[in-house]
């Protein structure tokens, strides 16, 4: 079977968060259970792309609106990534650093699904599966079914994932000429509150759509910024599949990112080693309870309330805990943690950016992290979290109610709260100090959290099973 998988993201080549980690997961054990999975992603001058050879698989020219562009399909030579990796390459638009937020968005990921439809059609490739991400790609299920450009593919089951469903890809009608031999009759299938939405004519015109957690496909027909009528039209046509995490990548027995490697057995001593680094990085005492942040510092993480969170705590459990911080995001959070460290020095670190190998340190050292995300299709930090040993604190919410079960329950390794307040967080984490104080308890936790199995084998056996399904049928 043969799944070519669509994305503005893919790790290690670029990311901004879970989308990137899944779409570098997915494939790779797509392809270990017997599938040919490939990735596609826009060309982007970053390290991994410089660092690594590509050949010149196809080269061609399209036009959009009134402008032609040549483009060419680069093939990663290697096969390092455990899949077929390919890039779209337009000189002066998909050829960026960044991945987002340019003038010009609109166009980049309209021109890089034209490019990718042109070059399988023209390439005369005929995947089983077209699995497009997000609304980057939202276009391509309802253009191979209502343009006369690309006719050819309108018999190939497209499958749509939705790993957030707040961002929708809108643009005005003003530049559906973008779109080649479109069926004006089917412009309804595009519509969605007078403008082109590209997530809602994802979710109309694929054959089946994926939310990242069962929770979240139920939260999307009452929360998703404005398709809830949408979402509860299709419901029928949507499933939810929890995302796994790369337990290659992240993996405390074998990880190479962190000072001492551990497993189930030896998590008290090795987590301990890792925690005296990671506080002497910082200036923190080790002898405390650890309590970390890893994310965006947006409001959907619930990052505003943390500087508040943590000067709540740090007062009322009398400096009993340390807190570490690690994201970054809207400006002003920044400036408020930032802030922070003069009020609270040998409690309190912040590192404002982005590092993928400090990340791993943080869990593996932290005994807590805490989550309280407004929004959260799945999530993937509590899993590497429950990976590494680290208790997850919650907010019940997408997928994080899907993954963490409270220890109330019997069967429980984590704590959950549903209050997403100052005063909800506040408790909770008090909460995580009562269990942080019983160190045969601690052990237990983390003996169990480790156990648990939030692989991607797990998860891809369940979309070769909805692929399988779409083939046959």
């Amino acid at each position: 079977m043969n799944v070519m998988h669509l994305s503005a993201e893919c790790y290690p080549v670029a990311k901004v968060g879970g989308l990137g980690d899944v779409v570098g997961a997915l494939p790779k054990y797509l392809c270990e259970a017997g599938l040919n999975a490939s990735v596609v992603l826009p060309y982007y001058d970053r390290k991994f792309v410089r660092e690594n050879t590509f050949d010149l698989e196809f080269k061609s020219s399209i036009k959009i609106g009134t402008k032609i562009f040549d483009y060419s399909i680069l093939k990663e030579s290697s096969r390092k990534l455990g899949f077929d990796l390919y890039l779209i390459h337009i000189p002066g638009l998909l050829d960026r650093q960044e991945i987002y937020c340019y003038p010009d968005e609109i166009e980049q990921f309209i021109s890089f699904q034209l490019c990718f439809l042109d070059w399988i059609v023209k390439a005369e490739i005929k995947p089983d599966i077209i699995h497009c991400h997000d609304h980057h790609t939202g276009l391509i299920p309802f253009l191979v079914s209502h343009s006369s450009s690309f006719k050819s593919l309108a018999s190939i089951p497209t499958v749509c994932t939705i790993h957030n469903g707040q961002y929708q890809g809108w643009f005005g009608w003003d530049k559906v000429g973008y779109l080649p031999g479109i069926d004006l009759s089917k412009a309804g299938l595009l519509d969605w509150a007078n403008c082109i939405n590209s997530l809602a004519a994802s979710v109309k015109c694929c054959w089946k759509f994926t939310t990242v957690s069962p929770s979240y496909l139920e939260e999307l027909s009452y929360n998703s910024n404005g398709l809830e009528k949408l979402f509860q039209m299709e419901k029928n046509k949507g499933i939810g599949i929890i995302n796994g995490i790369d337990t290659q990548v992240w993996d405390p027995e074998n990880d190479p990112m962190i000072v001492k490697n551990y497993s189930a057995l030896t998590a008290d001593t090795g987590k301990k080693e890792n925690k005296k680094l990671l506080c002497k990085e910082f200036g923190l005492t080790t002898n405390k309870p650890l309590v970390v942040f890893i994310g965006r510092l947006v409001g959907e993480k619930g990052a505003d309330l943390l500087p508040e969170v943590i000067s709540s705590c740090l007062e009322r459990y009398k400096g009993k805990l340390n807190f570490l911080i690690l994201g970054s995001g809207d400006p002003a959070t920044e400036k408020n943690l930032k802030e922070l460290s003069s009020k609270h020095k040998k409690h309190y670190g912040v590192y404002i950016g982005y590092d993928e190998e400090l990340s791993h340190r943080i869990y593996a050292g932290a005994d807590f992290l805490m989550m309280p995300s407004r929004v959260e299709p799945c999530g993937l930090n509590q899993l590497y979290a429950i990976r590494y040993g680290t208790i997850p604190v919650v907010h019940k919410t997408g997928g994080l109610k899907d993954t963490v079960i409270d220890l109330k329950n019997k069967n429980g390794y984590g704590l959950t709260f549903d209050d997403l307040t100052i005063d909800g967080l506040t408790n909770a984490i008090g909460r995580a100090l009562d269990v942080y104080a019983d160190s045969g308890r601690m052990t237990e936790i983390r003996k169990k959290m480790m156990s648990l199995d939030f692989s991607w084998d797990r998860s891809a056996k369940e979309y070769i099973d909805l692929y399988k399904s779409l083939i046959t049928n």
